[in-house]
């Protein structure tokens, strides 16, 4: 924890009305921001390729962005949209559903 303080205060004056900012962008030049970023893209390309299969691309998109794997199973509990595979997959096993059903008695 010392490191990191030192790390933070490298170069600040605490008492200089500045002294936050210059604390707060030696905090952010810690962060490693390229990996940080290719997961943000990943999840998004992950995330469109559900969204595509569910025929909610753009959904799947701002989920992806925004929690990431966890918009992932949101996708998946979601039920499929008007379009895409999932949903041509759905309307065929009901039709096939549907013509192998015994008709009802009393029709």
């Amino acid at each position: 924890m010392n490191e990191l303080l030192h790390k933070a205060l490298q170069g600040v004056d605490p008492g200089a009305p500045d002294a936050f900012w210059k604390i707060l962008h030696n905090l952010l030049a810690l962060v490693p921001w390229w990996p940080l970023i290719w997961f943000t893209v990943a999840c998004a390309v992950v995330g469109a390729l559900i969204g595509w299969w569910r025929g909610r691309l753009a959904l799947g998109v701002a989920l992806g962005l925004v929690v990431g794997p966890i918009g992932w199973a949101a996708l998946w509990a979601l039920p499929p949209g008007r379009y895409g595979p999932a949903r041509r997959r759905l309307d065929r096993r009901q039709t096939l559903h549907q013509k192998l059903a015994p008709p009802l008695a009393g029709r």
